[in-house]
């Protein structure tokens, strides 16, 4: 599915990712640790194209999609989630859930797949007439996810999805993704400083460090020697 390929990523002349390589199969949720600081954000506006990389390659199925916009991106099959949601304040919850047809090759809204985003988050068809800014912060995190899954990516790319949420909304958030993960169409590529919420949502996991990816395993293996040498501050 997503295969990452040697990728180095600077800003102005610093080097933010060197040659990072990895690749997140269909079926999967992949969480993606490390330190602050490392490049794990990065990493993931270089895969959806909002960074350009100096050298390496992007490929989704196959596509080589390095040179790609991120707009070609997201017809492409990518799905970002962002830190911070990038709802819209103003415009309703269901305007809100409309923007993300806009970016599919068919802007045509989906009654099915509208209805579809409500059952999987109720809270979304109780408040679909308000204003998304008068939503909490794990009600737009809902509303921020459900957006880019009515598009039905085949690369799901989230950054933080529990900053600043409530502890059962974030169960709810994490439900769904593991459910997602189950279905088998859909690669998932998590970055998460929550280490609980990672490795009780992810199936494997991959270990950032000076701008590069220094472990990878199941999280199974996962254990506290590891958190010590990679993870601890």
């Amino acid at each position: 599915m997503l295969v990452v390929e040697d990728l180095a990523v600077y800003y102005e002349e610093s080097c933010i990712l060197s040659q990072v390589s990895l690749d997140v199969a269909p079926g999967r949720v992949s969480c993606l640790l490390g330190r602050n600081g490392v490049g794990k954000t990065t990493l993931l506006k270089a895969i959806m194209g909002v960074l350009k990389p100096r050298r390496g390659k992007v490929t989704l199925d196959g596509a080589d999609l390095t040179a790609r916009s991120p707009s070609d991106r997201a017809r492409a099959g990518i799905g970002y989630v962002p830190q911070g949601r990038g709802i819209f304040p103003y415009l309703t919850v269901r305007e809100n859930l409309l923007m993300g047809f806009e970016a599919k090759s068919d802007a045509t809204p989906s009654p099915a797949a509208l209805e579809e985003m409500m059952e999987m988050f109720p809270i979304l068809k109780k408040f679909h007439a308000r204003a998304a800014g008068t939503l909490s912060g794990g009600q737009q995190q809902q509303l921020s996810l459900a957006r880019v899954l009515l598009r039905k990516p085949k690369l799901l790319l989230l950054d933080e999805p529990t900053e600043g949420i409530q502890p059962s909304i974030m169960q709810e958030i994490g439900e769904v993704i593991k459910g997602l993960g189950k279905k088998g169409d859909m690669a998932i590529l998590l970055v998460e400083q929550f280490l609980d919420f990672a490795l009780s949502t992810a199936s494997e996991y991959f270990i950032m460090d000076n701008g590069g990816i220094v472990r990878r395993g199941s999280v199974a293996e996962f254990d506290d020697e590891i958190a010590r040498e990679f993870l601890a501050v």
